[in-house]
């Protein structure tokens, strides 16, 4: 890989709404969907419901959810250079195997188009690469056959320009812990797909109160404390066990679990149940996951790395001394597991000529991690993208 696309910007996190999903979203009379109000000036005025009960009538929703011009408009704005695009939730969740198979085949080929066909960039005709790149998405609904789950991987891996899948939680209706996905784990892991996991149910509304909030609890809690929960089902499970070589990219900076992986360890340890279960201490795990670097904060950003950096210390349940375990912490090999992300085109501005904050922000900050040399941060805005997404043309 040569040194001028290890110095790109790549966006890791950014979803699409492609035209074929978004006019089955309009055709619906159910969450999810699209609706058209009316403004008080008589203007149509386009919202996306993907939750029960969306506050403030749903968000506005309008071509930068699927007009590639504007994707790229948004990328050229902030100096992004690549992005690997993914549906948003709630994906095929909604709907019934067969239609989702069928959704799932047809979106993905809608995808590698959208990216294929995108701009190159890069300095020569041999270092260009595409602009865009994909997750592809399986039919994982409740009652899908496995068969149909490993023809949509199949299909992604052929497809040059898909590097991965992005997943919710509900796994096959039981959660990805279920057994019966092991599998799909093993076609995935032996295909080399990247797995996004992305949340989209949160945590029971009811926790929220009855204080209208917007959408800030249910973003900014139940969104991570999904993930959290998730993925430590999924640890609990053995599947990074049974499948060590998985790719497994978390959402917003992997949620709690880099400040609960050693609470998370104490309690596995002294719980009968699960105590043996594990080849390793808990927190091993977690280096064995990537992040994606949407926390807004250098604080935040560096802890995460750090939870990263310290895992192999835990490797077959080992524990080392307070003084080996001060000098063996490194934020920056933890920094090589986590990726530029900006979620758009949620969290627009205000203002159509302002450069949004979850690309500022999260940019800011990690310039300012402390830990990071120039050349860890060079690979969070890209480098590492470009090597896990192997992103070539």
């Amino acid at each position: 890989m040569t040194s001028t696309a290890l110095k790109m910007l790549v966006d890791v996190h950014s979803h699409v709404y492609l035209p074929r999903y978004t006019a089955l979203l309009r055709s619906r009379t159910t969450v999810p969907l699209i609706k058209t109000l009316t403004t008080p000036d008589g203007k149509p005025d386009d919202r996306l419901l993907i939750l029960d009960h969306e506050p403030s009538g749903g968000r506005p929703v309008g071509s930068q959810y699927w007009d590639r011009d504007e994707k790229l408009k948004f990328m050229d704005q902030h100096g992004i250079d690549v992005t690997v695009v993914s549906t948003a939730n709630p994906w095929l969740d909604f709907l019934p195997p067969p239609e989702a198979h069928k959704l799932a085949h047809e979106l993905n080929e809608d995808l590698e188009q959208y990216c294929s066909s995108s701009p190159k960039v890069g300095a020569g005709n041999s270092t260009q690469i595409p602009r865009l790149f994909g997750f592809g998405l399986l039919p994982l609904v409740p009652e899908v056959s496995v068969s149909s789950l490993l023809e949509s991987i199949k299909q992604i891996s052929e497809l040059p320009h898909l590097r991965g899948v992005i997943m919710g939680t509900r796994g096959v209706g039981k959660g990805l812990d279920d057994e019966a996905l092991d599998p799909v784990w093993e076609a995935i892991e032996k295909a080399g797909l990247v797995v996004f996991f992305h949340p989209h149910y949160g945590v029971d509304p009811k926790a929220w109160g009855e204080k209208d909030n917007g959408h800030v609890l249910p973003l900014a809690l139940g969104f991570p404390f999904e993930t959290t929960t998730a993925i430590t089902r999924l640890i609990l499970a053995g599947v990074l066990d049974r499948f060590p070589s998985l790719k497994l990219l978390l959402a917003h900076s992997g949620g709690a679990i880099p400040i609960l992986s050693s609470r998370l360890s104490s309690c596995v340890v002294h719980d009968p149940v699960v105590a043996s279960r594990l080849k390793h201490d808990a927190r091993y795990y977690i280096g064995k996951l990537y992040l994606d670097a949407v926390s807004y904060g250098p604080e935040e950003m560096g802890f995460a790395s750090e939870s990263i950096a310290r895992a192999g210390r835990y490797e077959n349940g080992s524990q080392e001394t307070a003084t080996q375990k001060a000098l063996s912490v490194k934020r920056s090999l933890g920094s090589k597991r986590m990726m530029f992300g900006t979620d758009h085109p949620f969290f627009p501005p205000l203002s159509t000529t302002e450069k949004w904050k979850s690309v500022v922000e999260n940019l800011q900050a990690i310039e300012e991690v402390q830990g990071w040399s120039e050349e860890d941060k060079v690979g969070v805005r890209g480098g590492n993208a470009v090597e896990l997404f192997n992103l070539k043309a």
